[in-house]
């Protein structure tokens, strides 16, 4: 994610905060469904980033977030 200085940061658009989870999701139209793509969210964008994904039938989970970590499958 970022450097090792750096924290890494929201994916709420323009939100340069540091992450505190990440969202884990999929788009089942052109991901296996064992595929997993990651937003990670600061604590005022999770809610809203959950929504947005939960809408679109996309989230699978939401975990803590610990700096480096690499959500992806």
């Amino acid at each position: 994610m970022g450097s090792l200085d750096e924290p890494d940061v929201c994916s709420g658009k323009g939100c340069r905060q540091p992450a505190t989870h990440a969202l884990l999701w999929n788009n089942p139209k052109i991901h296996t469904p064992e595929r997993r793509k990651a937003w990670l969210a600061c604590e005022e964008h999770l809610e809203p980033l959950r929504s947005f994904l939960g809408s679109r039938g996309f989230i699978k989970d939401v975990v803590v977030h610990e700096k480096g970590a690499d959500h992806t499958v």
